[in-house]
């Protein structure tokens, strides 16, 4: 389907970058790259996930710092109207800001010179079924912005729950094309933020859980057409690998794997979708991004090591060709879903070589550090002492050392499993620090026991084949259901981690950390904190009012630093909450980890906007006001 195809515009993307405030040169840069990384330069904006294409979620700004962040007080506020999960980050372009929600997936612009303002919201009308075939809450993880150029005007890209990819006018919020990516009949949903590489707008799947067979898809920016899709299983061709695929590490595997590595037919109800982050190199002209989980999480189902999910990508955003591919969990047992963060930087290595590095916290409970030129495996260490599935990771051959005790065989009931299948780290966007050399960590600390069942494939219905018990890891408290959580720094190099904290609940939306010497995060029972990024120390915190899975940002707006967090509990930690479940069992396993969550918070979705001693535009208490007969 594609409807609303657009059209050329008079007004160049230069006019319109005036009309947002943005400070850009006067000869415009060649492609929708270089405009991009020239707007993230500027730390006044936040222009896509993670802040660059580097994926750092690092801020420059020093205007709030250790010595003054005491003095961080709310400026504003501003509440979606919805409920559920609140994932992502809202984005900065100028003098505009861009806010997402949940289901039924509004998008809102506003004005940061009056930021009470609405300057326009897009609503869509959606097939309301998509909420029930959602796996883990109705979330959405956030929007993508594409420059614009002479043609077409800036646009904003969301992705819709019932499966849709939609393009609307960055000024207005009209709706300029809509594309249907994924088929809510058989499962197949979409969570993911979207993604803008030169004239592409990259969109992952989501679905694994009911047999969804995972791909990702580049798009038009301007029309919508379809350029390319790579699957994560099945032959070749539909991998989209390229001639000289994983030459440079053959051991990892190469040709024909992803349908040798299966029994029969099962890849085509195999999983592997992506609904996480991305990350890319323009000088490589690679982009990454992790494949999930198998289908069914009953690993007796599927014989083999069900290539490629579970994989680490390294592909060409014109073409989609890969050029590698990295499994972390062979044959998962434990839907390790490696759909996690990739944070790009570039350090010396051990032997003092500097390296293009890529580093992902997987799931599984392990961190790899991989050369992004060619998919190099640097480092694999664990981000906690407790993960006990796997004894190590063989740098020579990439391969996990099991720990047989704690497999997930048929007639056998797994105990004490560590990490559980929400990982020791999820969804969260974290964040490197690049003065420090170090990654700032939101981890779970979560273990389970786990029991599997046989089922058949229906397509539309769950396909897991397992019963998950969830609780605190060994650091926690168990007996009282808390301690779910750690915050950490992580030194890639040397395989450290400079300090850790525990927390009350899982850290499940990621960290934000900033030239000031500081590590910003939310957390599920509702503040949002800031630790010294030297110790670990709590420096100062505010309660938010309901729980917090997104992370923050930060941005200038009249030369004044502000930082945002979206609030609203929900996602996988929250849906016994959200939906009033009481069965331990229930959430593919949630509902008992998380069962004292509403106790310390409640649903509600928006943003709150601080600053130091809450200076904003409404310090002016003219501002916003109305004034009869004055044009509005």
């Amino acid at each position: 389907m594609n409807r609303n195809t657009p059209k050329a515009r008079g007004a160049s993307s230069l006019a319109m970058a005036v009309a947002m405030g943005l400070a850009v040169l006067t000869t415009a840069p060649a492609t929708a790259n270089d405009q991009l990384v020239e707007l993230a330069k500027d730390p006044a904006n936040w222009v896509m996930t993670g802040r660059d294409y580097n994926a750092q979620n690092y801020s420059e700004m020093t205007d709030i710092n250790k010595e003054n962040v005491k003095q961080l007080r709310p400026a504003w506020s501003f509440s979606t109207g919805v409920l559920h999960g609140h994932e992502g980050t809202p984005l900065v372009v100028g003098d505009r800001m861009f806010i997402h929600t949940p289901f039924p997936n509004t998008t809102f612009a506003l004005d940061l010179n009056e930021p009470g303002k609405i300057l326009w919201q897009n609503k869509p009308k959606q097939n309301p079924t998509a909420r029930t075939v959602a796996c883990c809450d109705v979330v959405n993880r956030g929007l993508a912005y594409w420059p614009g150029d002479d043609q077409v005007k800036p646009l904003i890209f969301r992705t819709q729950l019932d499966g849709h990819i939609v393009a609307m006018d960055a000024e207005t919020g009209e709706t300029r094309w809509i594309m249907e990516n994924s088929d809510i009949k058989v499962g197949s949903t979409l969570t993911i933020a979207p993604y803008v590489i030169k004239d592409l707008v990259l969109v992952g799947s989501s679905g694994a859980e009911l047999g969804v067979r995972g791909y990702v898809t580049a798009y038009d920016v301007k029309s919508g057409e379809m350029r390319w899709r790579a699957f994560a299983t099945g032959p070749d061709e539909e991998l989209l690998l390229a001639e000289d695929f994983n030459a440079p590490n053959p051991h990892y595997g190469q040709k024909n794997l992803g349908l040798e590595t299966w029994e029969g037919d099962a890849w085509k109800i195999g999983g592997g979708t992506n609904w996480g982050w991305y990350a890319y190199d323009p000088e490589v002209d690679l982009f990454y991004y992790g494949s999930g989980n198998p289908a069914p999480w009953n690993e007796t189902m599927r014989p083999g090591d069900n290539k490629w999910t579970m994989a680490i990508w390294g592909r060409e955003a014109t073409t989609g060709e890969a050029k590698f591919a990295y499994q972390k969990t062979p044959h998962d047992e434990w839907d390790y879903a490696g759909v996690n963060v990739m944070m790009l930087s570039e350090q010396e290595d051990k032997q003092g070589q500097m390296r293009k590095l890529l580093t992902h916290p997987d799931r599984n409970g392990i961190v790899y550090t991989l050369d992004r030129t060619n998919g190099d495996l640097i480092s694999a260490d664990k981000m906690d002492d407790t993960v006990n599935w796997v004894k190590e990771v063989q740098l020579d051959t990439g391969l996990p050392v099991r720990d047989p005790e704690f497999g997930t065989r048929m007639d056998h009931k797994a105990r004490d499993i560590c990490p559980s299948a929400m990982g020791y780290h999820n969804q969260g966007h974290d964040s490197y620090d690049p003065e420090r050399k170090v990654f700032m960590l939101g981890i779970n600390h979560i273990c389970m026991d786990w029991e599997p069942f046989m089922l058949p494939y229906r397509a539309g219905q769950f396909f897991v084949g397992a019963t998950l018990t969830m609780y605190p890891g060994p650091k926690g408290d168990r007996q009282n259901a808390l301690g779910l959580g750690q915050i950490k720094a992580y030194d890639a190099i040397s395989g450290e981690m400079k300090w850790e904290k525990m927390e009350r609940f899982s850290v499940w939306g990621g960290t934000m950390a900033t030239a000031g010497g500081l590590t910003f995060y939310g957390t599920l029972d509702g503040f949002i904190k800031a630790r010294d990024s030297d110790t670990g120390d709590l420096l100062w915190k505010f309660k938010l009012p309901s729980g917090v899975i997104g992370h923050p940002m930060t941005y200038k707006h009249d030369g004044r630093q502000y930082v945002a967090i979206m609030y609203g509990v929900g996602g996988w930690p929250g849906v016994g909450l959200v939906f009033d479940l009481a069965d331990p069992t229930a959430g593919l396993g949630s509902v008992g980890a998380f069962k004292r969550l509403q106790e310390f918070t409640q649903m509600g979705g928006g943003v709150m906007v601080f600053s130091l001693d809450g200076e904003s535009p409404y310090s002016d208490p003219n501002v916003g006001e109305y004034a009869p007969g004055e044009p509005t």
